[in-house]
């Protein structure tokens, strides 16, 4: 018997993927004549309604088969699910998603999500196509400029590329107060490497002044760390980067501050009336205490970070109000905002930074930190809306990381596409081709120890700083690491690299994935392939905002195709068999050229063992 039921096929459903509001859409399910079906239903629900029963109607055979069709429509935005009943003389019955796909099954009461979102969404083009590079601000470059006024109890490392500091004091307490002093004109003097690498846009993690190498305990939003330079060099920054056509977009922290800052004051290290220390603080209702004023909410139990009342007037003016926060960075240079925790702040407080980050240009980027599929997400109590068009433009990709290194790891073709395959019908085309696609991050081990066979799980920072990876294991993990950069960077989406993941940084997690960059120590083979990858995205339009179709996904190897009407299109195998795999064409593929990886051969692609093709249109 047929599929009943493919989301992605324009026979069953007439628009693919996600669906503005104000538009039509068909679905057609597919049922064999001789089930006798005598009515067809479509079932939508939506959180905190009841269940919606839409008669379909019958619309032709062919004697073997039937078909019964429906036509809905959207007024506005929202979040559906839907399925299909059918009636006969033996009952009712389900047609829904097969566990672990989205191919329709009968007797599944399992459902299809449909999002529909603004049809005023739009998002920034010139990131569409491009390269992210995400910075660490302390750990890439030092200019060598001398540092003054350097608050006296940080620790100012001269051994560029030593091992991050990782053990508690005398107190039992780890003090992230070790700076290798990496700078602002520090990534300007890199600027051409960077720009070499394809790159162009800058992520860097926290700016403002802080009392940790983090930074992510904000003490003054309105200054940037004197160890990276003053606001007058973090604008030079951004105006030197657009020379290579390279655009800068930093970290906002808004879910806490830090205790040690002008806004809490807990230590007194400032002059200011701190909410920790006056009730009669102007900062007092940003934050909320207990009975005591030792007793206040902190982001994850952390004390050294007093959670914000996002939704306080007074704190959500100072950050999204007119020459707030958001302005004032923007001002100065910046292109966009990456908001972290984007999931664990408020809708009300989020509406309001779109409309902040928006009103300085429709051109400047707002991504969030989600790591699950964010067109779906639960959190602060109910389902989110953060890409249905009135706040985020897209998120960080955390499912695809983890696709494509359970792919590697355990070799499973199938859930690795569908993964994949569900973001791109879940997510709005707009959202899908800026979203930030990356292996790894400051959150997580480095790529290529989690590659070469590393387990950070479960292991202490003690441990996990003797960790030593093998000259075997190092091969195979950067076998492995190519071909998941071929897959960061020809999925939908916009590949990014942590820095050093290219020059072949490894490290567990937090502080060993926070290491210096190993400038003269680079890996050459690792470089010389991201530069390739570079390129290939320059030339193939298709990589820029092209659909996305599964072609196969069994037995250790995976393939997929780029499409967009007029361009190129580009075919992508993966084959994570240690053995070389003949791979046959479909017929319309055969005309097509292997540009890296792979050799055709007859009406077929020779993929090498723990290897890849990428093939091409003349």
């Amino acid at each position: 018997m047929k599929i009943p039921f493919d989301p992605s096929k324009s026979w069953h459903k007439s628009i693919n993927g996600a669906v503005a509001a104000g538009n039509s859409l068909w679905l057609r399910v597919v049922l064999p004549r001789d089930f006798g079906v005598t009515a067809c239903r479509l079932i939508i629900s939506e959180d905190g309604k009841k269940d919606v029963y839409t008669d379909m109607t019958w619309d032709n055979t062919d004697g073997i088969e039937e078909w019964w069709q429906t036509e809905i429509h959207f007024s506005e935005p929202k979040l559906l699910f839907y399925r299909f009943q059918y009636e006969n003389s033996w009952g009712k019955t389900d047609i829904g998603p097969a566990k672990g796909s989205l191919l329709g099954e009968i007797c599944s009461k399992e459902k299809w999500q449909l999002t529909v979102y603004s049809p005023d969404f739009s998002t920034p083009d010139w990131i569409k196509g491009g390269i992210i590079y995400q910075i660490f601000p302390d750990r890439f470059c030092f200019s060598g400029e001398i540092k003054k006024n350097i608050p006296a109890d940080r620790v100012l490392r001269d051994d560029w590329g030593g091992l991050p500091a990782y053990r508690p004091d005398k107190n039992g307490i780890i003090r992230n107060n070790d700076y290798f002093c990496g700078d602002f004109k520090g990534i300007i003097e890199k600027l051409p490497y960077i720009a070499s690498l394809g790159v162009n846009c800058i992520y860097l993690n926290p700016i403002c002044e802080a009392h940790s190498n983090h930074r992510y305990d904000t003490a003054d939003y309105m200054k940037t760390d004197v160890l990276l330079g003053s606001n007058e060099d973090f604008s030079l920054l951004c105006k030197k980067a657009e020379e290579f056509g390279i655009y800068v977009i930093i970290d906002g922290v808004y879910s806490h501050t830090g205790a040690d800052s002008i806004y809490f004051n807990k230590y007194n290290r400032y002059d200011s009336v701190g909410a920790y220390n006056d009730v009669s603080s102007p900062y007092l209702s940003w934050y909320n205490f207990g009975k005591t004023k030792d007793e206040y909410d902190s982001w994850w139990g952390i004390d050294t970070l007093p959670e914000t009342n996002e939704n306080d007037h007074s704190f959500s003016e100072f950050i999204t109000g007119e020459n707030g926060v958001i302005d004032f960075w923007l001002k100065l240079g910046a292109k966009g905002i990456r908001l972290d925790v984007a999931d664990e702040l408020p809708d009300e407080f989020l509406d309001k930074v779109r409309i902040a980050v928006k009103r300085n240009g429709s051109d400047k980027y707002l991504l969030g930190e989600v790591w699950e599929d964010a067109s779906n997400k639960i959190s602060h109590g109910g389902r989110r809306r953060f890409l249905q068009g009135n706040q985020l433009d897209s998120v960080m990709n955390y499912p695809f990381r983890k696709a494509i290194t359970d792919f590697l790891l355990n070799s499973n073709a199938e859930s690795f596409m569908h993964s994949v395959f569900l973001i791109t019908q879940n997510y709005p085309e707009n959202a899908l081709h800026c979203m930030m696609n990356h292996l790894g991050t400051h959150d997580t081990e480095r790529i290529l120890s989690l590659l070469s066979g590393v387990s950070c799980e479960g292991k202490s920072r003690e441990t996990q700083a003797q960790i030593s990876i093998s000259e075997d294991s190092l091969k195979k993990g950067i076998r492995l690491l190519k071909l998941a950069m071929v897959m960061n960077f020809t999925l939908p989406g916009v590949p990014s690299i942590y820095y050093g993941d290219e020059a072949g940084l490894t490290g567990c997690k937090d502080p060993f994935n926070r290491k210096c960059y190993p400038w003269g120590n680079e890996n050459a083979e690792i470089l010389d392939f991201t530069r390739e990858l570079a390129q290939l995205r320059r030339n193939y339009e298709v990589l820029k905002n092209g659909g996305f179709y599964p072609i196969s996904a069994t037995l250790g190897c995976v393939a997929y195709l780029r499409y967009k009407e007029g361009a190129k299109r580009i075919f992508v195998i993966i084959n994570k068999n240690p053995h070389h795999i003949t791979y046959r064409l479909n017929p319309d593929m055969t005309e097509m050229t292997a540009i890296s990886g792979g050799a055709r051969f007859g009406e077929g692609v020779i993929v090498p063992g723990n290897g890849y093709a990428i093939l091409s249109d003349y």
